[in-house]
């Protein structure tokens, strides 16, 4: 499937939900629809994705990106090379706000500072409360996981690709559904964590799904993020 018909199919969808979208007020004039653009909020620089249609609805879905450890820096344009925002570069119909922040190598990501960034941008920007999803790839994914943890009542849905840790208290985010993508092949973290962190998060009485593709490498996200499932799945759930 192109990517111009991947955006075409993830539009439709995503307007479909638009009168269950809640109204929000912009308090800042937005920057250019339809491409990412740098900005600062919450302590963060990060990538800011509006779709083109931004204007034409009251709210819209968001997703949190979070990279892996090769984009850490000071420059957030290293955002782009990987996963989600990588994909936008092509997609400015893409249905949702994307949000994607930069970890320095000084100064971790904390989940309590990733939900102050989604405050602050839904604060700012036509941002449908109930619908805030959060997904990363490698240390991100992680990352992902442990703001579903700490804050599961802001987070509709989580989707890890290529974790690298099973983080603590997994049952605190029992009302996450999440969607786990894997390698089988991935020399890094092995699939066998994948698959227990599925049956981990099902035992708490979790939504779970899990997609391990027959690939080799750590790079699971390339092939993840042009799944289209992905975000008719994340669509669907809502807080």
């Amino acid at each position: 499937m192109t990517d111009s018909r991947a955006a075409a199919l993830l539009l439709s969808t995503a307007l479909a939900c638009e009168s269950a979208c809640s109204a929000a007020v912009t308090r800042v004039p937005p920057p250019a629809a339809g491409r990412q653009t740098e900005q600062t909020g919450a302590g963060l620089r990060y990538l800011l994705h509006l779709p083109a249609a931004y204007a034409d609805r009251p709210a819209w879905p968001l997703i949190l990106f979070l990279h892996g450890a090769g984009e850490r820096g000071n420059d957030p344009a290293l955002v782009a090379r990987e996963g989600l925002p990588r994909i936008l570069e092509t997609l400015p119909d893409f249905p949702f706000a994307v949000v994607s922040p930069q970890e320095t190598r000084a100064q971790r990501w904390t989940p309590d500072g990733l939900a102050a960034l989604v405050d602050d941008v839904a604060g700012k920007y036509r941002v449908d409360p109930g619908r805030v999803y959060v997904t990363g790839l490698s240390s991100g994914a992680t990352a992902a996981l442990e703001l579903a943890i700490r804050h599961p009542e802001r987070i509709a849905a989580v989707a890890p690709v290529a974790f690298t840790a099973i983080p603590a208290d997994l049952c605190r985010m029992k009302d996450v559904p999440a969607w786990v993508f894997h390698n089988a092949g991935d020399e890094r973290v092995p699939s066998g964590r994948a698959k227990r962190l599925a049956a981990e998060l099902e035992s708490c009485g979790a939504e779970v799904k899990l997609t391990i593709f027959p690939a080799e490498g750590h790079d699971a996200w390339t092939e993840a993020y042009r799944t289209n499932d992905l975000y008719e799945w994340l669509l669907r759930h809502r807080r």
